[in-house]
């Protein structure tokens, strides 16, 4: 076998292992926004993936329509690329640490990583939970300072924070002693030192050949392939993608599936189709051996943390578990007067179906039936997580209503309620640094630290309960001028910290249902910002506008002018509307409390009182006061 080396058991003068030379698996990592997925694309480009007239766009690897938009990476993406004569297999993994559940299984895949940081942002939170994941495997790891061509880049400084970080982390020495690569992704060049001349990527080639380990194992073994990912076809169905630990695996081989945290798992499967990854391609082969990365179709019901084994040795892989989800929202019907007029999908039995099929491809997703056979409750990472889904269901043609986020709240051994912690890292202009302070303290955030980043930017630390983050986004805008930058990172539970308000303006809620007139809207107005303009379509209860006070108040903005012998309808022309305020997912999934519904149709996102009717809504506000008064 070509770029094979045997490893020999001296005391037994047996083989033992072979190592594939012509193979190195690595793992992209970074915090969101660093470069990851456009230094994949300059790989991939430099290696010769395409041809050279090809037109092919930035962010290649970012293959979902969400992805291109937010300019983020949602699922991790495997390539392969090849330099001189050695397959490089490249996973791409997500940078937002509500997809922290992608990285902690890929990297099973690999022996190494590329450390992706920003010169001038240096290591964020994200950078720290995925080098902590990688370092916990014992996987080697190369750090790429990024960007070095911004004019505000610091790569000297960028370097000492990330050392400090390996320090913090506990890494070995020879972690320690990892190689620095200094890169512009966007330029596509990289160079072992700064004064080295700009060429192209091959520092950064020769540098994962030469320092990251060739995968080895026991080609003659029985069988062993951990699935690490699922993807999904709807010509092939389940796609399983995972490396060869040990053995070989070949087309229509007789396997069984068992599971290191389901001992009772034991099924024959047969092998339906055999792919390697080349490019942005899979290649069907007959079979392949130790330190390949492949994807087999063919299995129905494969699920991540599967092991593939021979039936003569079936003996899983461990599989470290998925961290929990901290955040959930029910997932309901749509019930509202408009039901069904805009989704294609509108019955429970769909919004069943779709969610649980998610469970397919998405491990840190929980969804659990409820009492109501209309309602689910789902529950993810966070909100950014959640909000993807929502939005992938809405893009398919999903109708279905939504509830305010909500954190898992858990007990100890003691009966004390604990809640989700985030480590929140604030850059914020200097003189916006006192109104960030109080905001997050007024939500129970501590204030951790606070250090000068450059000319004119703090950067401040807190430690706040995950729910004091829900709804504050937006806010953080306002308050910053759009100039500030949020990120943060799960750390763990903590006592409960008492109440947060969450709103401090009510809503204007819709008296009756028909289209909005100009003259009702006018009116409407006086009283604080609208969500809809003329000619749109509400109901009663639902919630047109926010108040500038802190109290709900009803509001008719279906509203005519009485017409009198002296007055024409024409004299509408003279009134002015203020702009609306259009909301985006996110900001409606902020926006909305705890009494309030988010209608999510594929053309629209109207938020509603969860009770319609105006009377009933007084009733239970009434009976809810009376009772938290007995107590």
């Amino acid at each position: 076998m070509i770029g094979v080396r045997t490893v020999i058991d001296e005391e037994r003068g047996l083989i033992m292992k072979i190592k594939r030379e012509d193979i190195r698996n690595i793992a992209i990592i970074a915090h969101v926004d660093h470069g990851k997925t456009t230094l994949v694309d300059q790989l991939l480009k430099q290696s010769g993936v395409f041809r050279a007239n090809q037109e092919v766009e930035e962010r290649v690897m970012d293959s979902n329509d969400i992805e291109r938009e937010r300019g983020i990476t949602i699922l991790s993406k495997n390539t392969a690329v090849f330099y001189k004569g050695v397959k490089i297999n490249i996973i791409d993994t997500p940078g937002h640490a509500d997809f922290g559940g992608e990285v902690e299984r890929v990297l099973k895949m690999v022996d190494g990583v590329v450390l992706v940081v920003d010169a001038f942002e240096g290591p964020m939170p994200q950078t720290k939970f995925v080098l902590q994941k990688a370092l916990d495997l014992d996987l080697r790891v190369i750090v790429c300072i990024n960007k070095i061509d911004r004019p505000e880049a610091r790569p000297e400084a960028v370097i000492d924070e990330t050392l400090e970080l390996f320090m913090d982390l506990d890494a070995s020495d020879e972690q320690l002693d990892c190689p620095f690569v200094y890169a512009s992704a966007r330029a596509g060049f990289a160079k072992k030192e700064l004064d080295d001349p700009e060429v192209d990527m091959s520092p950064l080639f020769e540098t994962i050949i030469d320092y990251i380990p060739e995968p080895e194992g026991d080609p003659d073994a029985e069988t062993q392939v951990l699935i690490s990912t699922i993807d999904y076809n709807e010509f092939v169905g389940r796609i399983g993608i995972g490396k060869i630990d040990s053995g070989s695996l070949k087309l229509n081989q007789d396997c069984v599936i068992v599971n290191h945290h389901d001992p009772d798992k034991m099924k024959k499967v047969k092998i339906g189709k055999l792919y390697v990854f080349d490019g942005l391609k899979r290649v069907e082969v007959q079979s392949a051996t130790i330190g390949e990365i492949v994807a087999i179709s063919g299995i129905p019901d494969i699920h991540i943390g599967d092991t593939l084994c021979s039936p003569e040795k079936p003996e899983a892989i461990p599989f470290q578990k998925i961290s929990e989800p901290t955040i959930s929202m029910n997932f309901m019907v749509n019930d509202s007067p408009l039901a069904g007029q805009e989704g294609k999908f509108v019955t429970s039995r769909h919004l069943r179906e779709r969610l649980f099929r998610e469970l397919n491809t998405d491990v840190s997703l929980r969804v659990e039936e409820t009492d109501s056979t209309d309602s689910f409750k789902v529950s993810g990472r966070g909100e950014l997580h959640l909000s993807v889904l929502i939005e992938n269901m809405r893009r398919e043609g999903y109708e279905f209503a939504v509830s305010k986020a909500e954190v898992l709240y858990k007990e100890d051994e003691n009966g004390k309620k604990l809640e989700p912690m985030e480590r929140a890292l604030v850059d914020v202009p200097d003189e916006f640094t006192g109104n960030v302070i109080d905001r997050l303290s007024q939500r129970k955030g501590e204030l951790q630290g606070m250090s000068p980043l450059n000319a004119g930017t703090t950067r401040l630390e807190f430690l706040i309960p995950a729910r004091g983050l829900i709804g504050y986004r937006g806010e953080f805008m306002t308050d910053t001028k759009g100039n500030g930058v949020i990120n943060t990172e799960f750390a763990g539970y903590g006592p409960y910290k008492g109440e947060i308000p969450y709103r401090k303006q009510g809503s204007l809620i819709a008296f009756e249902s028909g289209e909005t007139i100009t003259y009702g809207l006018y009116n409407a107005q006086e009283r604080g910002t609208l969500f809809v303009g003329p000619g749109e379509k509400v109901y009663g209860g639902m919630i047109v506008g926010e108040h500038a006070k802190s109290d709900d108040i009803e509001v008719n903005v279906c509203k005519k002018k009485n017409l009198t012998n002296t007055r024409s309808s024409g004299a509408d022309e003279a009134l002015r509307l203020t702009p609306k305020k259009e909301l985006s997912l996110e900001q409606a999934l902020d926006y909305i409390d705890t009494d309030e519904l988010l209608e999510v149709t594929p053309e629209n996102l109207r938020i509603r009182k969860k009770i319609l009717d105006g009377t009933e809504r007084y009733r239970a506000k009434r009976n809810a006061a009376n009772a938290a008064k007995s107590k």
